[in-house]
């Protein structure tokens, strides 16, 4: 850590990629006891930069206390302040790190915005009575959805539609229908649905008839002139409406799906586009998670201004809040102009950055200075560590730890170790934080619930279960 007095003047080297996230990082960073300046030195990535470059390029220090270059720079720092007759200092490898390197605290990143609407989709909406709807809509706007889109199916009969959608604005949600049938699309649009989905050049005719905002396709839904047409002839209505060329599942056409966006985006800068998710998140069976991180920076990329999303599939049961957060800490890496990281640790579930913060020596010098039989327990790299007074014992195999423990003649307390172990385990193998008595971490596939750090946990049964043992053993001492 670096202490600075308010009378010093600092410059900061930096390359063209981290300007802009400096510039924000310095701004917020309170207490700020130094005035700075950033110096760009032609570079793209400050990691790139020379001893030979900054020498170079660098130009009149005057007035510097101190030049700050970016961790990652190689380069010899006493030859540079031998040049420059001027302290050169290596700051910390991450921007994020800078509060700490001059004990100070930025500000934290908020996820309060974003800009991208989440139209959470109702697939079976047909087959469920209004109150059904209307507890599936209450979830998904807890999880984040923005809009509740009905969805109808082909030749199902949606009687109730009308007055689902009319149940819904009722409670305060916004709504869309999203059907094949014309007739589904009016009668949804004249029972006070926001949003239709989605009407063609063939199909305009029912925004004339509505006042929901339609969400163009081409007649052909991959038909890129035929959408351009849409949007020419809805444009001249002067009314909003969304563009969507359609994201086609992985091997069949999604790469170019993905194109298709872009060429929307560079024909027409200004125009809404919607992005539907479900081709690619219900129709690969991998972890949702990464999927809708990466769909969401391309939705960042391309400044779309909604996506459609659904929860069919068991492992699509998430979806809604991971694209939530998604959508947040993408906004916020395109504010700073950097890539999504260090931001917020909602995106990870299976691992995290840094799973084991203390060693195998940190943790061996703790199990020393313990003096009481409570066993403690904690993950580093080369296993489970479980100690107490009586000493450690290390293992990967919760199963190899039992004999050390002798609990075999208490149940509540062999099952508070079994369930602690279990999480143990867990966190070594995939490589994620272990905290005793805290449950795992999963990011937003399962959102912890909020702490008060202003009281202790609750007691659990485990422990009255204990505490009962105890006083029955001290009124009859021959149990």
């Amino acid at each position: 850590m670096m202490t600075a007095p308010a009378s010093e003047h600092f410059i900061f080297i930096t390359g063209k990629l981290a300007e802009k996230s400096l510039t924000r990082v310095l701004s917020e960073l309170t207490p700020r006891p130094f005035t700075y300046e950033i110096r760009v030195l032609g570079v793209a990535v400050a990691a790139l930069l020379t001893g030979e470059l900054i020498a170079r390029r660098l130009g009149d220090v005057t007035g510097a206390s101190k030049v700050i270059i970016p961790g990652r720079c190689r380069c010899d720092l006493d030859q540079l302040a031998a040049n420059f007759a001027t302290p050169f200092v290596r700051g910390p490898e991450e921007l994020k790190d800078l509060p700490q390197f001059f004990g100070g605290q930025a500000r934290a990143q908020t996820l309060a915005r974003h800009a991208c609407l989440i139209f959470a989709e109702i697939v079976d909406a047909p087959h469920l009575t209004v109150a059904e709807c209307l507890a599936r809509a209450v979830r998904y706007r807890a999880d984040g959805a923005d809009v509740i889109d009905l969805g109808c199916l082909p030749e199902v009969p949606f009687p109730r539609l009308a007055e689902c959608v009319k149940a819904l604005r009722d409670d305060g949600f916004k709504v869309s229908v999203d059907s094949l049938d014309s007739a589904e699309l009016l009668r949804g649009g004249k029972a006070g649905a926001d949003y239709l989905f989605s009407l063609s050049e063939e199909t305009l005719w029912i925004a004339d008839e509505v006042a929901a905002t339609p969400i163009l396709i081409g007649n052909e839904p991959r038909d890129l002139a035929s959408l351009y047409r849409a949007i020419e002839q809805f444009s001249a209505r002067q009314r909003p409406f969304y563009a969507d060329p359609i994201l086609d599942p992985i091997h069949h056409g999604f790469t170019d799906s993905l194109l298709r966006y872009r060429a929307l985006r560079e024909k027409y800068p200004h125009v809404e586009i919607m992005f539907g998710l479900g081709n690619i998140s219900e129709l690969t069976h991998a972890d949702t998670l990464g999927i809708n991180a990466l769909m969401l920076g391309v939705v960042s990329e391309l400044n779309i201004a909604a996506v459609l999303t659904t929860e069919v599939s068991g492992h699509c049961r998430s979806v809604v809040r991971e694209v939530d957060r998604a959508r947040r800490i993408m906004f916020a890496a395109h504010e700073d102009q950097a890539p999504p990281r260090h931001i917020d640790e909602g995106l990870l579930a299976l691992h995290e950055r840094k799973p084991f913060p203390y060693s195998a020596e940190e943790i061996a010098e703790f199990a020393r200075a313990v003096k009481d039989p409570n066993f403690r327990i904690q993950v580093a790299a080369d296993g489970i560590h479980i100690y107490n007074r009586d000493g450690e014992t290390v293992a990967t195999d919760p199963y190899a730890l039992f004999p050390a423990l002798k609990v075999e003649d208490d149940g509540a307390h062999a099952f508070y170790l079994g369930l602690e172990l279990a999480r143990a385990q867990i966190a070594w193998q995939l490589g994620k934080r272990y905290d005793q008595d805290e449950e795992l971490g999963w990011g937003s596939v399962r959102p912890r619930p909020v702490a008060d750090l202003r009281h202790f946990s609750v007691e659990r049964s485990t422990l009255k279960a204990r505490k009962t043992k105890r006083r029955l053993k001290d009124r009859d001492p021959s149990e």
